[in-house]
């Protein structure tokens, strides 16, 4: 196992270990050979979120039912939008097999409704982001390092959206930041970036001007209980993706190499939420294997606790959400983080990984 990188040269090399590959081989070798196999059966799951989708809209629309009542169902109907994108993440990754084609039809199940395309997701997603996670500036989820900065100081008002900056709109970041983020994406990072070569991004625009059309018809059609059809389910949607998104990665170093025991984090949380959530709180599993069906993911989560325990990271998501409004988005070094605006304000974020690591969750359970 190579030696980690120290902190202060992060700004050449980065942190972490260089062993990713060799921990993914030990893996398949250890692991039973269905642990990695396509589970087509899952897409079944997608009928019974439909259902409760269109179900919940049609009864807000029709039934008259009084305010609270359909408070509930827009909340519900939200929180199914969000887990149906879950799951089209899967689909979009080639966990659930299929063709290109179908994969594209349940991508657009679950993320059309966020103003996402399937094909932009993949490039987006699958491609960049996977394949350079938590590394410098190149990551396009990620706020970055304090060098973009200083290049660029009229970034730094972006960072007062996002939790940790301490102002009272960051608190609604959660509720449309997913959807606000893609679009970011799409209409600079993917026009300008070298990464995006080769994507279709005027195709994308289309489709994007498509969802917010159908968007905008609902909105029509339900008049004043709009509310309830479109935007609380919107900001629900976004909330719950964003709610796993932005702890997975962002309280967790920049690294060296690609290696997701360093630059990503899982979660622990409520059994029934995530079996809703097809345990997307499984990150660091996802991460290594990305086309590894979600219900396979604990396999690998019991594998490297017994064998990596020092190094694998999963808090409890109530405890990452609250690390994740009460410290600084960008990067200062490798492992510190620092609010652009009051330099002063820095968070080591090495004190984390021993207080989380699976070792001191099992010595203390």
């Amino acid at each position: 196992m190579n030696a980690a990188v120290k902190p202060e040269s992060f700004e050449t090399s980065g942190f972490g270990f260089q062993d990713e590959r060799k921990l993914r081989d030990d893996m398949r070798k250890e692991l039973p050979a269905d642990t990695f196999q396509a589970q087509s059966w899952r897409v079944i799951w997608f009928l019974p979120l439909q259902l409760v989708i269109w179900g919940g809209i049609a009864t807000i629309l029709l039934a008259g039912l009084p305010w609270y009542a359909n408070l509930g169902l827009a909340l519900l109907v939200g929180h199914t939008i969000g887990s149906q994108a879950l799951l089209a993440h899967e689909v979009l990754h080639g966990a659930l097999g299929m063709s290109k084609r179908w994969q594209n039809f349940f991508g657009w199940l679950g993320f059309g409704p966020l103003i996402v395309p399937p094909e932009f997701w993949r490039k987006w997603h699958n491609v960049v982001h996977h394949g350079n996670t938590n590394m410098g500036d190149v990551d396009p989820d990620s706020f970055g390092t304090l060098r973009r900065y200083r290049v660029d100081p009229k970034q730094r008002k972006f960072t007062k959206l996002a939790p940790g900056s301490g102002t009272w709109y960051s608190y609604l970041f959660l509720t449309y930041s997913f959807t606000m983020h893609a679009q970011l994406v799409l209409w600079f990072q993917a026009k300008r970036r070298k990464l995006f070569k080769g994507f279709d991004r005027k195709k994308a625009i289309r489709q994007t001007y498509l969802c917010v059309a159908a968007w905008a018809v609902l909105a029509i059609l339900s008049g004043p209980l709009a509310v309830f059809t479109v935007l609380i389910p919107f900001m629900v949607a976004n909330a719950l993706g964003q709610g796993y998104i932005l702890t997975n990665h962002f309280l967790r170093p920049q690294t060296v190499s690609n290696n997701p025991l360093d630059n990503s984090m899982s979660l622990r949380s409520n059994p029934i939420l995530d079996r809703l959530h097809y345990r997307f709180s499984h990150h660091v599993e996802h991460h290594f294997f990305p086309k590894m069906s979600s219900n396979k993911a604990p396999r690998v989560r019991e594998w490297l606790e017994q064998h990596h325990g020092d190094r694998y990271m999963a808090m409890p998501h109530s405890t990452a959400i609250k690390y994740l409004y009460t410290t600084p988005r960008v990067y200062k070094s490798a492992t510190e983080l620092v609010d652009p605006i009051r330099p002063e304000r820095v968070f080591d974020l090495m004190p984390l990984q021993s207080r989380y690591s699976a070792t001191t969750f099992h010595q203390a359970g």
